[in-house]
Formats: structure tokens, sequence, C-alpha cells
């Protein structure tokens, strides 16, 4: 029986003690099919899906939405805890000093003074009999769904917005260029007035009227080149890269999404992940209203304890220091000050308001979808027209340089026309990229989901 009583409490403090914590490795974002990485490859854009996966690895946003979770895997932990029972050791060693105070009959116990060693394992264990703490754990589980929808939109929106901060770079780089064709087209315009007026064959009115276009275009150019270095700027926050470039595609490349679906079900939003988070806060608080009700039960816990009791160190594993005791401890508020009707009415308020955030979340998931239609139609649309356009510009241009070839045509006049396509081209460009960018507004609407697929699992 020594024997058992010594390694018992070998074992227990042993467990006590805190060993050294092992370094880990850093968290890194852990759910790449959140990325649905082969939605983004229907751009045909290697660049944006090489980027993208840079994003995944190196994004610190994602890998605090992951420690997030982690976090939360603990708390669940933590509380699933409290449905278990509690072993612990806490030992005394004191010197008791009493003076002659205390008698019985005639009988004076003398002052004496004497050490004592006491190791007691002590066991407590709520006997969960209502169902409070299984509750409580059902509840903390729901807020680590929450907090896994939370990591979902977070990589839902990370990717949405480098992909469209993606396409406004390709748009920049052309502008840019296109830009740099007008200057040059203009500077030519200008000479040619110039050359005009020396001979006495325009006003200076017109002369000065070009110089200011060619200031105007001037300072457009520097915007351009404000916004890409701007875009790459922001970009680079996005891989957590402080250095190199962003490599993107060039325009021309570019293919427009066509074939996506226009009509939807309103069943969609159960895609979205802040429709998921109100669903599972509605029976989080719902887990919270139960718990709270079952608080004006009363409580029963089981409690023990068992080791050992010594006034003397060499008697202190002998069999007459084994000490236990056990017993049941049944109990229950009489007055708490109004303490648990409080809360009960706290989580019956919490609830409503979480059902009407559900009821929002589906009206907000609802508008945003028909705004990204809208969008997305007009997008597309205003790229055909843009076209159409272009196509008449370009013709106008050509019949320009022909009639330049058969002398019925200026070199001024070719310019002009010129310099109006790439006006309309900057025009073509805007709606291309406005109607890739407002595929990915669609995209993120309906909770990032294939659209192409999107009516299959409805």
């Amino acid at each position: 029986m020594k024997k058992i009583f010594i390694i018992t409490l070998l074992t227990i403090i042993t467990l006590q003690i805190p060993a050294f914590a092992k370094q880990t490795a850093p968290q890194k974002a852990n759910h790449i099919e959140y990325m649905n990485m082969s939605w983004w490859e229907k751009y045909n854009d290697k660049n944006l899906t090489n980027n993208l996966l840079k994003l995944y690895e190196n994004n610190y946003d994602l890998k605090n939405a992951a420690l997030k979770v982690k976090e939360n895997e603990q708390a669940v932990k933590m509380q699933f805890a409290n449905q278990l029972p509690a072993l612990g050791l806490s030992g005394q060693l004191y010197r008791d000093m009493r003076s002659s105070m205390k008698q019985y009959g005639s009988m004076q116990i003398p002052s004496y003074a004497q050490y004592n060693y006491y190791l007691p394992i002590t066991l407590n264990y709520e006997v969960d009999i209502w169902g409070t703490n299984r509750l409580k754990t059902r509840s903390v589980k729901q807020r680590l769904e929450i907090i896994k929808q939370a990591e979902r939109a977070t990589y839902i929106s990370l990717t949405s917005d480098f992909a469209a901060d993606y396409f406004n770079l390709v748009r920049a780089d052309e502008f840019l260029k296109i830009q740099e064709e007008l200057i040059k087209t203009q500077e030519k315009i200008v000479e040619k007035v110039k050359d005009k007026y020396d001979i006495g064959l325009c006003t200076i009115n017109e002369l000065l009227s070009e110089q200011r276009l060619l200031t105007i275009m001037n300072e457009e150019h520097n915007r351009h080149l404000k916004t890409r270095d701007t875009l790459v700027d922001t970009m680079k926050v996005y891989l957590s890269s402080s250095s190199g470039d962003i490599t993107r595609s060039p325009y021309d490349t570019l293919t427009v999404m066509e074939g996506i679906p226009v009509e939807y079900s309103t069943a969609i939003v159960e895609n979205r992940p802040d429709y998921l988070q109100e669903e599972a806060n509605i029976k989080r608080i719902g887990f919270d209203v139960s718990a709270a009700k079952r608080e004006f039960l009363p409580k029963f816990i089981i409690f023990g304890q068992i080791g050992l009791n010594a006034y003397h160190l060499d008697t202190l594993f002998n069999s007459v220091s084994q000490m236990f005791s056990a017993g049941i401890l049944p109990s229950i508020d009489l007055f708490a000050g109004g303490r648990k009707i409080a809360m009960l009415k706290l989580k019956k308020f919490q609830y409503e308001e979480a059902l009407n955030n559900y009821q929002k979340a589906i009206l907000t998931g609802i508008k945003e979808m028909n705004t990204g239609l809208a969008e997305y139609k007009e997008a597309c649309e205003n790229y055909k027209e843009s076209l159409n356009r272009l196509n008449l510009q370009n013709q106008t241009y050509s019949l320009a340089k022909d009639k330049q070839d058969i002398g019925s045509a200026s070199d001024l006049d070719v310019l002009y026309a010129k310099e109006a396509y790439l006006m309309v081209k900057k025009d073509e460009v805007s709606n291309k990229i406005n109607s890739l960018i407002s595929t990915i507004g669609l995209y993120k609407a309906a909770g990032g989901v294939d659209l192409y697929k999107i009516n299959e699992n409805l």
C-alpha cells in the first residue's frame, strides 16, 4: 500500500511540472481550397494565378485568420474540460505553534509546536445532470464555426481585392502606353499647327489650344503613373514583399469571361460566409439561452481527497498517515441579486438581435448579388459598344490615311484621326477591364463560388 501511495504522488507531481514548450514553426495559411484556384484559372492568366499562390503563402491576414481558428479550437478544448473531473495536488508543509488555551474539563492542553506534512490529491467533478456544461461547450463550438467562416470570408475578400487590383494594374500599364502614344501624336500636331501659324494659316488661339491640350495629356500621364505605382505598392503589401515588381500579363492577352449565367436563385446567399456566420450565431445564442435557464437549477459536485497527513517526516508514508475523504455537495443559489434573471433576459435579447441580423444578412446577400449582376451586365454591354465604336473609329483612321495617300487629306487630318482612335481605345481598355472586375464582384457577392457551376448546386 505504501508503494502505491508513493508512485501515485510522484506521478501527480510529475504531471504538475510544466515542460519546456517546443518552438513551433510560424503559422501558415492552411486552407488552399478557400482560394478556389479552379475559378481563377478560368481567367487564363498564369501571372494572376501565380500571384494568388504567393498571396496564399505570404499574406499576414491569411496567417492571422488561421491563428484565430487555432485559438478558438483551444477555447473549445478549455470549455470541454469543464465537463471532466479536475484532479490536483496541493501539498502543505507548516509548523504549528499553539499556546495552552485549549482545555477539556479538568484537562488542559499544554503549549506545543510541531510540523505538519500534508499531501492530498483532490478530486472535484460537477455532475452535469442538466447538461449545462454540454450546452456551453456546444455554444463555444458554434463560435468556432463563426471564426471559420470569418477565415473563409478573409480568403474571398483578399483574393477578390487582389485580383481587382491586378486587372487595374494591367489597365494602368495599357493607359500609360496609350497616353505616351497620344502625347507623341499631340506633339506632332503642335508642330504642324505651329508651322501653319508661322506662315499665317491659323490663329494664335488655335496654337495655344493645341499646346494646352498637350499639357493636359502630360498631366493625365502623370496620374496614370501615380496610379500604377500606387497599385504596385498596394499589391506588395498583399504579397508581404517590399522588393521586386509585380509580374503581370500584357493587356492584349486578357480574355473576357463569357457565358456566365445571369439568373440565380435567391438560395445563392446560403454560400456566403456572412449568412453562415449569422446562422451559427443563432445556434450559439440559442445554446446560451438554454444554459442560462438551467443556471436556476441546483448543482451537484462530487469531491474527494486521498493522500498523506503526518506530523513527522519519517512516518509520512506509513499506513497511519494515509487519509481519504469523499462526498457530494448539492448547492443552489437562493438569492443572487437578480443576476441570473438579468443574464437570461440578456441572452434572450441577444437571440432576437441575432434573428434580425440573420434576416438582414439574407437581404444584404440578395442586394449585393443583384447589384453584382447589374454591374456585370452593364460592363459587358459597354464593352461590346466600345468595341463597335473602336472599329468605327479605326475605319475613320484608315480612311484618313487612304485619303492622305491620294492627296485629299493633310498630315494634320491623319494625326487628328489617330488621336481620336487612341481616345476610343482607352474607352475600350477601360470597359474590358471593368468587365473582368465585374465578374470578380459577382464572385465575391456569391460567396466565392464558381459562377459557371452555381446553379448546379441549388
